[in-house]
């Protein structure tokens, strides 16, 4: 493409200009991927800016109109996009990556090519070992959240991907994700933790737990019995302490789901999909499809082996988190059961990485509950794209059956506007949920020691007491003065000039 255009599938220019990079391969190769969530330009203008969609370069950074050209562009000032090159790659003819390395042998950009050539698509090119040049990282470290990896001395590329083949989520480098990392809000949450009284910390974590435990049931829309979300709090408690298998995710199936009859446990056997059905006709309308189930294996042996990777790593805890759990539920691997196994991999990254003070959890699901909007939005902004990408058709049960490959779309994404919301919600968790808890235990026992000192009374009833006021903005309900504290009308006037609502 080396025409002025207005729009590119869709997507309006904010200026006639030239496409370039990846947008420009995705043209000329007919590529059927998302598109990145920004694209580069050439315009007529020597002013180079961004907007939301696009990144406007001046009349000096135009690419030649090849393969090469493009390819180095993309690399160059767009990043990296696995999902984008592995479509590439299977698009086009080995022999004219073999062309671009043979003519710049030691160029770091021709080598990095060949590499992800190489890893994307497990084709050896004919082409000998490079013998010369600096070893040179696959992604620059500035720009992305990296890992270590063994070098690849073939190219002579040093394997800094956060993962493996067959699961590998990218996160940009953004302002928000950098200064939330410098925040070290693993140390805030300690030092508001560190002065609390050891009894009054161990019932916040208690009540935390089921806090967590219930708000991702009512994420879910159900609403468990007291026994069935005290038992998965539990569960989250010891998120960390087994080793993420998949033999253990369907141990948190069983126990999410507590023995079932109506879903069938263990890895899909067909297809998957979030959304609703038509009601004349019972259609599936999908909101989001589900990986096929051919392609369960491979998916999640190299979520598991990307899990890895993170951990032995040291990449930031929130930022592994993000690339896990949201990765599972883009996945949904499991028929039901998913979306709080999704959120229960939250707490597995943090304990694994050692980003939660010992014996609490950040209660993440209860903040997400409170920002539904913005959380579907979230993952709105992974599936909406990719729905075009999915060929389909509705079976007899109502479901999906999915026609076409479409394992590249849950192996290459960005996750990087996952990063942060989930950086938002626990930043809120630690500035906000657990002091409210700490401050509403302290007052707690404030307010039960003032009653005790008055009244001759059992704990049950100091705290059906404390409990009445609570669900009544603090005044007492006529009912409970006549009812189970009528022998103390004569004392609750006096004792309420003095109390105030915790």
């Amino acid at each position: 493409m080396s025409k002025l255009i207005n729009d590119f599938h869709g997507r309006i220019l904010p200026e006639k200009a030239t496409i370039a990079g990846y947008g420009a391969l995705i043209h000329n190769y007919d590529l059927q991927v998302p598109l990145p969530e920004k694209l580069a330009a050439i315009s007529q203008q020597h002013r180079r800016y961004n907007t939301d969609n696009w990144s406007i370069y001046t009349p000096r950074h135009m690419p030649k109109n090849t393969l090469a050209g493009h390819l180095v562009f993309a690399l160059a000032y767009e990043g990296v996009d696995l999902a984008i090159l592995n479509a590439l790659f299977n698009a086009i003819d080995s022999n004219e990556i073999e062309k671009i390395i043979q003519n710049q042998p030691t160029g770091s950009y021709s080598r990095r090519i060949w590499f992800f050539y190489e890893w994307l698509t497990k084709i050896k090119l004919n082409l000998d070992n490079a013998t010369s040049g600096n070893f040179v990282d696959a992604l620059n470290s500035k720009q992305y959240y990296t890992a270590s990896q063994e070098a690849s001395k073939r190219h002579r590329v040093n394997n800094n991907l956060p993962g493996v083949r067959d699961f590998c989520p990218l996160i940009r480098r953004t302002e928000k994700l950098e200064n939330y990392i410098k925040k070290n809000l693993l140390q805030l949450a300690y030092q508001k933790v560190k002065a609390i009284h050891p009894d009054i910390l161990t019932r916040a974590a208690a009540f935390l737990l089921l806090k967590d435990s219930r708000a991702s049931f009512a994420i879910e829309g159900e609403h468990p019995n007291q026994n069935r979300a005290e038992r998965w709090g539990q569960i989250i408690g010891q998120a960390g302490t087994n080793p993420l298998s998949v033999n253990e995710l369907l141990r948190l199936q069983r126990i999410v789901l507590a023995n079932s009859k109506y879903v069938k446990f263990g890895l899909r056997t067909e297809g998957g999909f979030i959304g609703v059905h038509d009601r004349s006709t019972g259609s599936p309308i999908p909101d989001h499809i589900s990986a096929k189930y051919t392609d369960l294996d491979r998916l999640m042996n190299g979520l598991l082996n990307t899990n890895q990777i993170l951990r032995q790593s040291n990449v930031d805890a929130v930022i592994s988190a993000a690339v896990i759990a949201f990765g599972f539920v883009f996945i949904h691997p499991f028929e039901d059961g998913n979306g709080r196994i999704h959120r229960y991999l939250l707490h597995n990254s943090f304990a694994e990485h050692g980003f939660v003070p010992k014996g609490m959890v950040f209660p993440v699901s209860a903040v997400i509950l409170e920002h539904m909007t913005e959380y579907k939005k979230i993952l709105e902004t992974y599936s909406n794209p990719r729905l075009e990408f999915i060929k389909w058709k509705a079976t007899d049960k109502g479901n999906v059956e999915v026609l076409n490959n479409t394992i590249d779309l849950y192996r290459y994404f960005d996750a990087t506007r996952q990063a942060e919301f989930l950086y938002d919600s626990v930043d809120q968790t630690i500035r906000k949920v657990l002091p409210e808890e700490i401050r509403y235990l302290q007052n707690y026992d404030q307010l039960k020691n003032e009653i005790n000192q008055r009244f001759d009374m059992p704990d049950y009833k100091v705290s059906l007491f404390i409990r009445f006021l609570e669900q009544n903005n603090g005044k007492f309900p006529q009912r409970a003065k006549t009812k189970e504290f009528n022998i103390l009308e004569e004392l609750y006037s006096e004792f309420m000039l003095n109390t105030k609502t915790i």
